[in-house]
């Protein structure tokens, strides 16, 4: 007999478990706002949900139901990007390192989205895998789903989940950079840039960055369609706009590695997040959207 799960105690698991979900949603969906969305239609299905199974892990099971949710937000996404030329950056998750943040960086949820160094650069190939590479590798590299769960999902066979999750693997292991552990490291990488910018000094810039450093910069502002530089002197050629904004930023975290965030007279200006491999940039995203830039300002205060 199919019985519905009991509401009060299923409501108490999901505001436990709730970090872990957002986490689950984060990485599938790039998006702060869609992924509390896709929290919000995950729980409408669980609350109603009936079964004839007990559910021994309340955890695994509102994982699968959250991921099912992102999935489907995942494949009924309108072709925009995809068909786009603007270069698109997923939302970041920033924290300020003086005691305010856009996300609290004692809040479990922070915790949870910035745990194992899922940076940008890591977000941003996660958008390039389809929909089912990314709901495997997510939920089994991530967050260690067993491959006969995800294959129920998807309606294919475990060896093709396994398959699946290895083909995203090694998209992600070609082209997210691990970042350097130690935030020291990266701060002190990122001044140096920000120094030799303001400075002016091509050379020193040069020696900062990675030979093949990749910057990225959304569609916001002036940056009309995005832009994308690959290359140290190509990207230190092209430093004008971190010179402009070098005395006026103000040093965050951005998905846990070393960023910064520039006001101009009392206005939000961009927001910068760095991948520092080895003590060098390996890469850079820029953010430029005024409404993002705004979000982002109002919630660090």
């Amino acid at each position: 007999m199919r019985q519905t799960v009991d509401g009060d105690f299923l409501a108490e698991q999901f505001r436990e478990h709730r970090p872990r979900l957002r986490a689950v949603a984060y990485r599938m969906l790039g998006s702060l706002s869609e992924s509390d969305d896709a929290l919000q239609e995950a729980w409408l299905r669980a609350s109603a949900a009936r079964t004839e199974e007990e559910i021994r892990s309340y955890d695994a099971w509102l994982i699968t139901i959250v991921a099912r949710v992102c999935l489907n937000m995942l494949r009924t996404r309108t072709q925009r990007r995809e068909d786009s030329l603007e270069v698109h950056i997923p939302d970041p998750v920033v924290c300020a390192v003086d005691g305010t943040s856009a996300e609290d960086e004692s809040n479990p949820e922070t915790l949870a989205l910035t745990a194992d160094s899922v940076g940008l650069a890591m977000m941003i190939v996660l958008d390039t895998l389809a929909p089912a590479e990314r709901f495997a590798f997510v939920l089994h590299d991530m967050f260690a789903v067993p491959f006969e769960e995800i294959a129920e999902v998807l309606e294919k066979t475990p060896a093709a989940a396994r398959q699946l999750a290895s083909r995203a693997r090694r998209r992600v292991e070609g082209r997210a950079p691990v970042p350097d552990p130690d935030l020291a490291t990266q701060r002190a990488a990122v001044d140096a840039f920000f120094a030799a910018a303001r400075d002016g000094d091509f050379e020193a810039l040069v020696a900062v960055l990675h030979p093949d450093v990749v910057l990225r910069g959304d569609g916001g502002g002036r940056l009309r369609g995005g832009i994308l530089l690959t290359g140290a002197e190509t990207v230190a050629s092209q430093a004008a706009l971190a010179r402009a904004m070098a005395p006026f930023v103000r040093p965050v975290l951005v998905n846990g590695t070393a960023g910064a965030f520039a006001t101009r007279d009392g206005a939000p200006f961009a927001l910068l997040a760095f991948t520092v491999v080895d003590g060098k940039v390996a890469q850079m995203q820029v953010i430029n959207d005024p409404e993002r830039l705004a979000e982002i300002a109002k919630a660090l205060g």
